[in-house]
């Protein structure tokens, strides 16, 4: 990873973008009328994503249900949002560990869980993707709600039974022979997962690294790092095969999980990690249960 990656100037670089982006478009006042309250959906969604290690997807694909987008589009629109949340909070977390958790002995395998996980992360989208291309599409809107719904509601199970351990005051400092094994499956079944549910990898392996007895601030930066990385490596199917991002509601939502990847680091060292746990994984069980089909 870059050491010299400075998270304010390329949030700085972010912002102007968007800026530009709004100035030359033909309608701007309109856009902003039409669009503007996806920034909120971006924030809400960006701030989970970034506070637990679990993408925003779990906020966007319920809500672009709502709206009757087509599977392919919830999708896509979803991985382009979180290219932007999850990139701010990704470079907050960097941030947060190069000055002041570089060396702590909680944090000693940073390096070596971004390099046991991205690679199979991206491998298993990559490949989950090249089974879209070759059946034709994302899936059926059925099977869309179904596999959202299941996976969140087994996500929200997994993440009370994290509960416990955000108690601890001793924490994994090392990992083992096993989880070096483990922690490339997980990253690989997380990305075919991501793949056709724009979540997965990140909430798996935070999962993972909490249950394991790792710092909790470490896991779910690891998980932030992963998924960003892993959007990233998504979106580009999606916006050159596909074609199925909606970019006006990106626009939006994504400038709100911006602030939002910003804020989240917040809540995690500021707030009780037992109480932000507890109401993010109801609220998931609660997507995910309004999500199956009855």
């Amino acid at each position: 990873m870059i050491d010299f990656i400075n998270a304010r100037q390329a949030r700085i670089t972010l912002l102007c973008c968007w800026i530009a982006l709004l100035a030359i478009s033909s309608e701007p006042l309109n856009l902003v009328s039409d669009y503007g309250g996806f920034s909120l959906l971006g924030i809400i969604g960006a701030i989970f994503a970034n506070a637990t290690g679990a993408g925003g997807g779990v906020i966007f694909v319920p809500f672009f249900n709502q709206l009757a987008f087509t599977p392919g589009t919830t999708v896509a629109t979803s991985f382009a949002i979180q290219c932007c949340g999850m990139t701010a909070g990704a470079l907050t977390w960097w941030a947060y560990y190069s000055r002041e958790q570089k060396g702590g002995s909680d944090w000693h395998e940073m390096g070596a869980a971004l390099k046991l996980t991205i690679p199979f992360s991206l491998l298993g989208i990559w490949l989950a993707q090249f089974t879209q291309y070759l059946s034709g599409g994302v899936t059926d809107a059925t099977s869309l709600h179904v596999g959202f719904g299941v996976f969140s509601i087994l996500l929200a199970m997994s993440i009370f039974a994290t509960i416990p351990k955000l108690k601890k005051l001793e924490f994994e400092q090392q990992f083992k022979s096993l989880d070096k094994v483990l922690l490339p499956t997980i990253a690989f079944v997380g990305g075919w997962i991501t793949a056709w549910l724009s979540i997965g990898v990140g909430e798996l392996v935070a999962v993972y690294l909490i249950i394991r007895g790792f710092n909790v601030a470490f896991s779910i930066a690891i998980a932030v790092i992963l998924s960003a990385f892993s959007v990233w490596a998504g979106v580009v199917y999606h916006i050159v095969i596909t074609g199925d991002v909606y970019w006006p509601v990106v626009m939006f939502a994504g400038a709100g999980a911006i602030v939002g990847g910003m804020l989240a680091k917040h809540l995690v060292l500021y707030f009780s990690a037992t109480n932000l746990k507890i109401f993010f994984a109801g609220w998931v069980l609660l997507l995910g249960l309004s999500t199956l089909p009855y």
